[in-house]
């Protein structure tokens, strides 16, 4: 690998992890399309979601810190007896939220039946498939929840008519637990399917749940904190196993480039919900969905990758 291909994939990378549009889906796309798989620099792979983790915490430092603060407030007043929970603050509320957000996660470690895989596996499945039928579902599905998400955002931005008056966005700023556990099955639900958005589909459900727009994305970006990390750790140890075959060079630039992008993405992505401009992600996942539907039906109807010219099956 070259340095060139380090920036590269740490653009692609830095983009797609944060704006709608998911980044395994383009990755699996990518493949595909160049019929390199890629297993060769799973670490590589890791050390650019490290990158976009960088970008994350750098992007929210104010807001990490002080949930950390709040975090070992409550701890103390949990073990005196002070805690409750009808008077929790702001970031109190969301350091419980964020840990129920968590908890669907572990559905990916369920042992499927009569298999020796677990839930999770069937990812690797999914994005390593000959033919991108999934994936083109997973993109026409993230066009729809971005949809779902504007037409709610305007629901609740005309229930908080009030509130803009006041310079306000519409909709609420705290979550529920309600609310914590619908983001924390979506979440879950990306994480299995390639093309649907973690961001995008996240923040649709915090939309539709009445939600703050704005509040929405904070905490989806933030959730991502901790997923990205133990993706991160539990991939490094694959990798670590695998062995690297990258030079230390070529791995600094690659973390540097997915950082810096990544940082810039969030602030693109907060710019277009802002301004109401989310139509375009809209367009995007819908028109690559539909295109990646006909080309996976041409596919298997020839029995042939297009792009590569290989053999290919919709099970392998």
């Amino acid at each position: 690998m070259t340095i060139l291909d380090a920036i590269i994939q740490g653009v692609v990378q830095g983009l797609t992890e944060f704006l709608p549009v998911s980044s395994s889906g383009h990755l699996a796309i990518t493949q595909h399309i160049t019929g390199v798989a890629g297993e060769g620099n799973l670490f590589f792979n890791v050390m650019l979601h490290v990158g976009t983790l960088v970008a994350v915490v750098a992007f929210y430092y104010k807001l990490i810190w002080s949930l950390i603060k709040e975090l070992f407030k409550m701890l103390g007043d949990i073990f005196t007896g002070k805690f409750k929970w009808s008077q929790m603050n702001y970031e109190r509320n969301l350091i419980v939220m964020l840990i129920i957000g968590l908890l669907p996660l572990f559905i990916l470690f369920i042992p499927i039946p009569g298999t020796d895989m677990k839930i999770k596996d069937l990812a690797e499945i999914f994005s390593g498939a000959q033919i991108l039928l999934v994936t083109a579902i997973s993109l026409l599905l993230t066009s729809g929840m971005l949809t779902i998400g504007a037409v709610f955002n305007r629901r609740n931005t005309a229930v908080s008519f009030k509130h803009m008056k006041e310079g306000k966005q519409g909709g609420r700023e705290s979550y529920t637990v309600l609310d914590a556990i619908c983001v924390g099955l979506m979440q879950t639900a990306a994480a299995l399917l390639p093309g649907l958005s973690r961001s995008g589909s996240t923040l649709a459900v915090g939309e539709l749940r009445g939600i703050n727009k704005q509040k929405a994305l904070d905490f989806t970006f933030v959730l991502g904190v901790p997923s990205i990390l133990a993706a991160a750790l539990l991939e490094g140890k694959d990798a670590v196993e695998a062995g690297i075959d990258v030079e230390p060079s070529v791995i600094a630039v690659g973390v540097i480039v997915s950082a810096v992008v990544g940082y810039l993405s969030i602030v693109l992505f907060k710019w277009f919900l802002k301004s109401d401009k989310m139509i375009v992600f809209i367009i995007y996942t819908a028109v690559v969905g539909l295109a990646l539907t006909v080309i996976s039906f041409m596919e298997i109807a020839s029995g042939t990758n297009l792009f590569t010219g290989q053999p290919a099956a919709l099970f392998a």
